[in-house]
């Protein structure tokens, strides 16, 4: 070997450690803005989080309310007919209930054919159509 395909084995081998460099610094660099990517993901999480805390807060405490109401009513050993009467609920027979809901049925016969065919999500809409009459 001659000293100029040595020094051009050299000065190839330096280019290569030189862009081996090139290249290692800049996926470190990419890495490490992925990762400061990722933190401030999560704060923004945490912070949505704290944000959503109130409302949950105030519908436990709502939850709370009436079940205590419940547990009250409960605790005085009456009948449940009579808790429901006392709160202004009538009971309806079986066969009142029934011919109810033959007649919304009746009246409705379009949502009803849609309501027995339909998917699950289909249903669910049309169980709040039929809850409403």
């Amino acid at each position: 070997m001659t000293t100029a395909q040595s020094v051009g084995v050299g000065v190839l081998i330096g280019w290569l450690l030189i862009l081996t460099g090139m290249v290692s610094y800049n996926r470190f660099v990419r890495q490490r803005n992925l990762v400061a990517e990722s933190w401030r993901q999560i704060d923004v999480e945490l912070v949505r989080r704290h944000d959503l805390v109130p409302g949950l807060v105030a519908t436990v405490q709502g939850y709370a309310t009436h079940e205590r109401a419940l547990f009250e009513m409960v605790e005085t050993g009456a009948h449940p007919k009579d808790i429901a009467q006392a709160h202004g609920f009538e009971a309806m027979s079986a066969d009142a209930l029934g011919a109810a809901l033959d007649g919304v049925i009746a009246a409705h016969p379009d949502e009803w054919a849609r309501f027995r065919e339909g998917d699950d999500k289909a249903r669910g809409k049309l169980m709040g159509f039929f809850v409403g009459q």
